[in-house]
């Protein structure tokens, strides 16, 4: 086995405990392809040991955001060691680039695709922007704790937001009430403070872009973010696709619920209870039994998948139930050294749970799966890839869903949901993609301004069928939930994409060979980040294209499924 080079003991508490490994790294000579080679997977093994020193401290803050430990060792990262080291990481890419032997390795797509995102990398550095970026973080960290700390009080309880959320499936429409004005209220209380951050994050972003030579920071994050494959007018055609192929397939939604409800108006507050009038679904209590009947859904898709959610049990690398104090949303963090990642959620016993611990446990399986790559770079997914991943395994996934749903109408009720959430999640990501391509190209754009443009896109990508008379005023900010505007800017587009590419997978494991459907599934996962976006999605099966007509196509598909579990 190769012996690893950065040593097994090393514990990082400052940056210059680093610095040794650079220099070592800087002054190596590089003599012929396979000293190349070898170099490379010495620069993957340092870069892998920061990935995932960096990786436990955002996973034990974000844990416990009441921790002053866990949240002073994040920002000591963050501020102190990644500004630091952003130099010596610069100098390492422009050597890497600048090695005279890659002729051969360049005819390799894996090693082509590498050394595209390293020269990206090395023409957008600017040491300018290093204690801006640093600074962005910290904001970003204020937002997430800001999240952390939101509650209410609940029939003498306090109780998070995401455990108020389940208050809005009960059958009681003034309990529903009640709960939703509560949460509205809670996250109104810090509106102005969050809107008056979210401006300094714009100010210092689009400054980072002016000091790396763009326009505007949009701009900026497209190299940033490595979009190779598509561009900024894809996604303002994709926000149009989903205008006229998605939002009128949303109108039969709510209009089916409007009639199943017998009701004239649509409230905020009636849009996630059942339509009619049935309790809600309750497919597990605690976060263990969520925990176990995701591996057995699993393991009826196949062995593997079941396998790598089984060693993340064994591992303690999960950690599910919502409680106060943990910041909000969920996520899958690969541990880059050790191959395994982590999955974090807030679980109140409701569908979504289920949803999000198998979309995560996608992006688990995923990494698994790279784990034979040689190359960190080559696990570094774009997310139209990343979440091609975990989309999929939502949906294929409903076939086993009987684990959680032993009744047969339960089951086709979560299907239900779950399509309806594939329908109304698309129309919301193109709003919150179309409001960021306006903020990052107007941003001396005012508060005022901010407001009134984000009411046009509500309006544009909304239905028109739910009344939020008297309590339109929490609509100004309905934006400050989604939490990737504030800590990772336009990360989001992705979603949409890889959505596309989700019902697309669904589609061949229904109509065509399951069985060769999840092998083509598997297939792309083994792929990492060693292809173009393009053949990565022909190898799963699917086509990267989210024109009007394949949208449509793929509308027309997903509307059918829904109209079945409806029956």
């Amino acid at each position: 086995m190769r012996k690893s080079f950065v040593p097994e003991d090393l514990v990082i508490n400052k940056a210059e405990d680093l610095k040794a490994l650079y220099d070592t790294l800087l002054q190596t000579q590089v003599s012929s392809e396979a000293n190349l080679r070898d170099f490379l997977l010495d620069v993957s093994d340092l870069e892998s040991f920061i990935s995932e020193d960096m990786a436990w401290r955002y996973i034990r803050m974000t844990c416990d955001t009441q921790n002053k430990d866990h949240e002073n060792a994040y920002l000591q990262f963050v501020q102190h060691i990644q500004p630091e080291l952003a130099p010596l990481e610069d100098q390492l890419n422009q050597k890497i680039v600048g090695i005279p032997y890659w002729q051969s390795l360049l005819k390799e797509d894996s090693f082509a695709i590498y050394y595209r995102s390293l020269k990206s990398a090395v023409e957008l550095f600017r040491e300018e922007n290093i204690a801006l970026q640093a600074e962005v973080s910290t904001l970003a960290q204020e937002y997430s704790a800001a999240q952390g700390a939101m509650s209410i009080a609940w029939e003498g309880k306090e109780i998070t937001l995401q455990q108020a959320s389940n208050l809005l499936l009960e059958t009681d429409p003034e309990i529903r009430k009640k709960a939703w004005l509560l949460i509205q209220e809670r996250r109104q209380q810090d509106a102005e403070k969050l809107d008056a951050l979210f401006t300094k994050m714009i100010g210092l972003r689009h400054q980072i872009a002016l000091n790396a030579g763009f326009d505007n920071y949009r701009d900026y994050m497209f190299v940033a973010l490595g979009r190779f494959d598509y561009t900024a007018q894809d996604c303002k055609d994709f926000h149009t696709s989903i205008e006229k192929n998605a939002i009128p397939l949303l109108k039969e939604v709510h209009l089916l619920r409007k009639s199943q409800m017998k009701t004239e108006v649509l409230h905020p507050w009636d849009l996630q209870v059942d339509p009619l009038q049935r309790k809600p679904l309750k497919p597990f209590e605690t976060g263990e039994e969520l925990r176990d009947k995701a591996i057995a859904v699993l393991a009826d898709l196949d062995p593997f998948f079941a396998q790598c959610l089984q060693t993340m049990k064994e591992k303690s690398l999960l950690d599910l139930s919502s409680r106060v104090g943990k910041a909000p949303g969920g996520y899958n963090y690969p541990l880059a050294r050790t191959n395994m990642p982590f999955i974090f959620m807030n679980a109140t016993s409701n569908l979504r749970d289920v949803e999000t611990l198998l979309h995560e446990a996608g992006h688990a399986i995923h990494s698994f799966q790279m784990a034979p790559l040689p190359l960190n770079a080559f696990k570094n997914t774009p997310s139209e890839v990343a979440e091609l991943a975990s989309m999929s395994m939502e949906l294929i996934s409903m076939s086993a869903w009987n684990h959680y749903f032993s009744e047969t109408e339960a089951w086709n009720r979560a299907k239900t949901e779950q399509i309806e959430g594939v329908i109304g999640t698309l129309p919301w990501i193109a709003t919150i993609d179309a409001f960021q391509h306006w903020i990052y190209e107007n941003p001396t754009h005012s508060a005022e301004e901010r407001k009134a443009q984000w009411k046009h896109l509500l309006k544009r990508f909304g239905t028109g069928m739910v009344n939020h008379e008297g309590y339109e005023h929490f609509l100004d900010y309905a934006w400050q939930r989604q939490l990737h505007l504030f800590e990772v800017p336009f990360y989001y587009i992705e979603y949409g994409i890889a959505q596309l590419g989700a019902i697309g997978i669904w589609r061949n494991y229904l109509e065509k060979n399951s069985q060769d459907s999840l092998e083509a599934y598997k297939a792309f996962m083994k792929l990492g980040y060693t292809r173009s976006m393009g053949e990565i999605y022909e190898t799963a099966g699917v086509k990267f294209d989210f024109s009007a007509a394949y949208v449509k196509e793929l509308m027309d598909f997903v509307g059918s499924e829904w109209s079945k579990s409806v029956e």
